[in-house]
């Protein structure tokens, strides 16, 4: 059945075309669409809860760690490891759940990695309770927590692009999966130190909770499309599919790399400064508990509207998202070295935001380049070294903030400044679209 240009379907009966009117001719298939989008906003909001989950799960650590220093005895050097194994098995392992993902299934890597990572979170949680003696025990936990999130948050980006053919729904469920991850930063450190407040192991044991949560609501709620055509056929072998992947990456190795850096300068920079921010406010402002909690909060929601904004303003438009990655950079520069020049609280947490504002707006943009831009056959592995990538800045940024504030304030700064100018040169010249929409 064709619609005519009235609004109205053209029946085919014998040898004539009958064309019959009427309040709700032309509109039988509504409900049907309409199920299927609703389904599919239920799939996107279920496959949400896991990189909320799995960001909750570490970066709600980050206000708790002075005081996990003081219960085990240990240095901010050595807490802050509780953050960067996390993140190194992540980084292993991220590439080989992705390549998993595109032979086995989404769904088959992303159930059992959220089990992993939740008998992570409760190993953690048990070991804190043999402090002083327990550090080891739980940096045991956060390699087991590590493993699971590598096979549960990177999964998702290529998920959603595998559920949408249209780039510009691709973009928005990309946004909204960028803003579930930013709020889960936002909501950290609040809940973190709410949950602190009964004991300082308290945020390992929800962990497990929360990932029992999320296995509930991706196993019911997450229809996997079916495979079509060239995609029904049998995988290729390992070496084929891996050569096929290098040649990929060789032949789009540009921007690419680009793009790659980009993300690790990113989350390097993020939770560089968060690190900061929270030593900085313990130690200097003696502010603790939620209140603390809320004024981290402050620069990562602004971080968090500004993801979710550009996930549905950038829409299919290539060009604008190269844009929005540079400019956000850009701002991210200068509101760092800003901080430079003024020392009062108030005013360095204003220019953070600001750099929070210039990294939110990009996130979303690099999750589509890279999501949009590879074939759903090697989508999986290509997205996944993209999320290894932005894990090695997530765990090098809190040991480096450390090491450079032993030193001084103003060089951690100028540093992390300096990252941001260098990713801001990186977009601009590395990612390069040949058309608006390609």
């Amino acid at each position: 059945m064709k619609p005519d240009k009235r609004g109205g379907s053209a029946a085919v009966s014998g040898g004539g075309i009958k064309r019959p009117r009427g309040k709700f001719v032309g509109r039988e298939p509504q409900p049907s669409h309409k199920k299927a989008d609703d389904s599919r906003t239920a799939a996107l909001l279920a496959l949400s809860s896991v990189p909320l989950i799995m960001t909750l799960g570490n970066s709600m650590l980050i206000p708790v760690l002075p005081a996990i220093e003081t219960a085990l005895g240990i240095t901010p050097l050595q807490a802050s490891l509780i953050i960067t194994v996390y993140s190194v098995m992540a980084i292993i392992l991220i590439p080989i759940a992705g390549y998993l993902s595109d032979r086995i299934g989404r769904k088959k890597v992303i159930i059992p990695s959220l089990i992993l990572a939740g008998a992570g979170g409760a190993v953690c949680g048990w070991a804190g309770s043999l402090q002083p003696g327990g550090y080891g025990i739980i940096l045991a936990g956060r390699v087991l927590q590590g493993i699971g999130a590598a096979g549960a948050m990177p999964i998702v980006l290529p998920l959603v692009g595998d559920m949408f053919r249209s780039e510009q729904q691709v973009s928005a469920g990309l946004g909204l999966i960028e803003t579930s991850n930013t709020f889960g930063k936002v909501l950290s450190p609040i809940l973190g130190s709410a949950l602190a407040l009964l004991a300082w192991q308290a945020p390992f044991w929800s962990v497990p909770i929360l990932c029992a949560l999320s296995i509930i609501l991706v196993l019911f709620l997450v229809k996997v499309p079916p495979k079509q055509g060239e995609e029904a056929a049998a995988p290729p072998p390992p070496g084929k599919f891996l050569s096929g992947v290098w040649n990929l990456y060789r032949s789009k190795a540009g921007w690419l790399t680009a793009l790659f850096v980009v993300g690790c300068f990113s989350m390097f920079i993020l939770f560089g400064l968060l690190f900061y921010l929270s030593e900085t406010l313990e130690k200097s402002h003696h502010m603790k508990g939620i209140l603390k909690g809320l004024v981290l909060a402050i620069p990562l929601a602004v971080l968090c509207a500004a993801s979710y904004a550009a996930g549905k303003w950038i829409g299919e438009h290539k060009k604008v998202m190269k844009w929005t990655v540079t400019g956000g950079f850009l701002l991210c520069a200068a509101s760092i070295a800003a901080c430079l020049f003024w020392e009062a609280t108030s005013i360095r947490i204003a220019l953070l935001s600001g750099a929070g504002l210039g990294i939110g707006a990009g996130l979303p943009c690099l999750d589509a380049f890279i999501t949009e831009g590879i074939d759903k056959e090697e989508r999986g592995t290509i997205s996944s070294l993209y999320s290894s990538m932005r894990f090695i800045g997530v765990a090098a940024g809190p040991p480096v903030a450390s090491l450079l504030m032993k030193q001084s304030a103003p060089l951690l700064l100028g540093v992390m400044a300096s990252v941001a100018a260098a990713a801001f040169i990186l977009a601009l010249a590395g990612i390069r679209p040949r058309n608006d929409k390609g």
